[in-house]
């Protein structure tokens, strides 16, 4: 899962975009308006952290553009502005959630993991697809109840499709969503981590689709 952090304070963005790294995410983070919706507009995203007081362009023209646009990815306001009417102004431009700042971490955190399943169309915090489960939050995923030990790059893997069971997901969007903007996007990697996978859920359990890419099953 992939996560979006613009926020013009750069100690900030440093600290939001570790403290979700160390849940799990992929993070991408832009310091001005402009880059920020560059990344937005091109990039796909779970969920994405916005500052309103950005540079270059305001983090309400931002988002106005990208709803106009048809942009559909959840969208977490951060913004030291506190008053309602700045919460209202952002919810009806299209904001999901509003956080002020200062703000506690663990709570930003849990905003993001709402939104984040909010947006694949899950609600409870554990998901579960036949005999795998994994609890989003506390990063852990089970199979058969028994603990399974992942690598940070197998568990996004593995939360991605725990998010979207039973579809069909190209390498694609795999890679978009597994891969932050700057690394190596080899679809062959892809298929490494695949069978990594498969090694450690069992075989039957990821499905390939030549040309189209692979399901997580619940039928084992």
């Amino acid at each position: 899962m992939k996560i979006l952090v613009i926020e013009d304070d750069q100690e900030i963005a440093r600290q939001v975009s570790s403290a979700l790294r160390d849940v799990g995410y992929a993070v991408d983070t832009a310091y001005d308006g402009e880059e920020g919706h560059f990344l937005g507009d091109t990039e796909s995203y779970d969920a994405i952290i916005l500052d309103l007081g950005l540079p270059v362009r305001s983090g309400l023209s931002v988002l106005e553009s990208w709803r106009k646009d048809g942009r559909i990815m959840p969208v977490l306001i951060l913004s030291a502005r506190d008053t309602w009417r700045e919460k209202v102004t952002g919810l009806r431009t299209g904001a999901d959630d509003y956080l002020a700042k200062p703000f506690e971490m663990e709570e930003m955190l849990a905003r993001v993991e709402a939104l984040v399943r909010r947006g694949a169309g899950q609600s409870n915090p554990v998901l579960v697809c036949g005999d795998i489960k994994l609890d989003t939050t506390t990063q852990k995923a089970y199979l058969k109840n028994e603990t399974l030990s992942l690598t940070s790059m197998e568990y996004r893997l593995l939360s991605y499709f725990m998010h979207h069971p039973e579809a069909v997901i190209s390498k694609t969007e795999l890679s978009e969503h597994l891969y932050e903007y700057d690394a190596d996007k080899d679809s062959n990697t892809i298929e490494v981590l695949i069978n990594k996978l498969r090694n450690k859920l069992g075989a039957s359990c990821i499905r390939t689709y030549r040309g189209r890419g692979y399901q997580l099953t619940a039928n084992v």
